[in-house]
């Protein structure tokens, strides 16, 4: 039986909202006051460029970059007629340079990349999701009883507006036809207004934003299975009400209030987060994993670590793996990792032990709003997860790349940075005619370069000083040409 809670902190313009099961942080969401979060937004936009070689385009949104938009993700055809197959369609014959287009944003702009966007517009609600676009009707995979399933797909059928496609979600079972109708003629409302707004107004231009975080989430995660909803804000608090006395009445009990506290303090989420950030992630049984996150994909490797089990190593490994699988599943929660996950698992013998894990693995992350896919072992024995990748990872919204290592890790060793100083000193001294050259380097570098100080400057032709400085940075060495030097003002090097 899993215990979940939801805890809302407003702190100094940032507000964000913790997800615990078993009061363990499993989610984390932010927004600052100065963030702008664009995915779900709805623009009117001006394609920019048409590139037949990559089959997307580049639209012109009003943001700093132009967008994205792949073939696929372009409505070419109207009504509800099947389209042909996505590689008979040719970017080119859709759109057009200057073309005016209405497309929502899918994917945050990440690094150097800008948002990507699609035509195919979705509105999501509490119940359904609204796709004026197509003409489709889809059961989300959560709903596994199939008399439920054929059941909302007869009630979607009957308020599915004509031409237009729902998806059914999660929250939906077991819902009644007015609840279903309500929730649909809502969003249908809500879709002619942005028609309307796309009609008039300069291009490019936002139409529509999406929902804000509190909004959201207790759109995205709130259900019955909530046991506690608490904030320290009384503003937050009287808009909570507001959202759950129309989606979920029957939790307005379970809602409560602790003005000007830490919840975040009082519940150890700060130091979660902090262990969300880290390389290392150390499971219960002593084992660790490490997770590396690239652009392209990330990777997770197991390691038994300090556990070494009771009784065979057989049993070691399929403990420590099993551990894992909870941790991985809840790992890419909470940092939000999206894309192609690649885990390493200890290699195991027995078939049965494979299977136990990647059945845990699966199970643990049916728990995921955010959809995500396990496709089985690689013939190297890794395992392949895909998760829907659509706002940015918890790194990438909370840190920066490290200005020395520009985000490797890692940096040039006293030894390396002392011996690219002397090419630098040789390279100068060659040149200048000053009699002297004043060299600043950290206390860790400089103390390299005076261990060899009388052959730098036989070398050199000239007179060295050394001034070690423990506010430099390791890799700064600072090289200066003192031409009014005098030994009599220079005193000890």
């Amino acid at each position: 039986m899993v215990t979940k809670e939801i805890l809302v902190q407003m702190d100094a313009g940032e507000i964000a909202v913790a997800v615990l099961e078993n009061g363990r942080l499993v989610e984390i969401y932010l927004e600052r006051s100065d963030s702008q979060r664009l995915v779900g937004n709805i623009y009117k936009g001006k394609v920019i460029n048409v590139l037949p070689g990559m089959q997307a385009a580049f639209v012109d949104i009003g943001l700093e970059k132009n967008a994205f938009l792949y073939v696929g993700d372009v409505v070419a055809f109207e009504g509800e007629g099947e389209k042909p197959p996505r590689n008979y369609l040719q970017i080119n014959d859709i759109l057009k340079e200057g073309q005016e287009i209405l497309v929502q944003v899918a994917k945050e702009p990440l690094g150097s990349k800008g948002a990507r966007v699609t035509t195919h517009i979705s509105l999501p609600g509490h119940y359904v999701v609204l796709m004026p676009t197509v003409n489709y009707i889809g059961i989300s995979r959560r709903i596994t009883d199939e008399a439920e399933r054929d059941r909302l797909r007869a009630l979607a059928q009957r308020v599915k507006p004509r031409g237009m496609g729902l998806i059914i979600r999660t929250a939906a079972e077991h819902v009644t036809l007015g609840e279903l109708r309500a929730d649909v003629e809502s969003l249908n409302q809500t879709w002619k207004k942005v028609r309307q707004a796309a009609r008039r107004g300069k291009v490019p231009r936002l139409v529509y934003q999406d929902l804000g975080l509190l909004e959201r989430v207790f759109r995205d995660l709130c259900s019955e299975d909530v046991e506690r909803l608490l904030t320290n804000d009384r503003t937050i608090y009287g808009q909570i009400s507001q959202l759950l006395r129309t989606s979920h009445p029957g939790l307005k009990n379970r809602l409560y209030l602790r003005e000007g506290a830490d919840l975040f303090g009082l519940y150890g989420i700060y130091s979660e987060i902090d262990q969300a950030l880290k390389r290392k992630v150390w499971l219960k049984c002593g084992g660790y994993l490490i997770i590396d996150q690239m652009e392209a994909l990330t990777a997770i490797d197991v390691n038994t670590g300090k556990y070494v089990g009771r009784h065979n190593l057989e049993e070691t490994i399929l403990r420590t793996n099993m551990e894992a699988a909870v941790e991985v599943a809840r790992q890419l929660r909470l940092r939000n990792i999206g894309g192609i996950i690649i885990v390493d698992f200890i290699d195991m013998e027995q078939p049965a032990h494979r299977e136990r894990v990647l059945s845990l693995l699966e199970e643990e992350l049916k728990k995921d709003k955010t959809r995500s896919q396990v496709l089985g072992l690689t013939r190297l024995g890794l395992v392949e997860i895909t998760r829907k990748k659509a706002r940015p990872a918890l790194g990438n919204f909370l840190q920066r790349d490290c200005p020395y290592c520009h985000g490797t890790g890692k940096v040039l060793s006293e030894e390396t940075i002392a011996h690219q100083a002397k090419r630098e000193i040789f390279s100068l001294a060659s040149k200048t005619k000053a009699p002297a050259i004043l060299i600043e380097a950290n206390i860790a570098v400089a103390q390299l370069l005076e261990n060899d100080f009388a052959r730098l400057e036989e070398r050199c032709g000239k007179k060295l000083v050394i001034r070690a400085s423990s506010e430099l940075p390791l890799q700064n060495v600072r090289l200066k040409e003192l031409h009014d030097w005098e030994p009599a003002r220079a005193g000890k090097k």
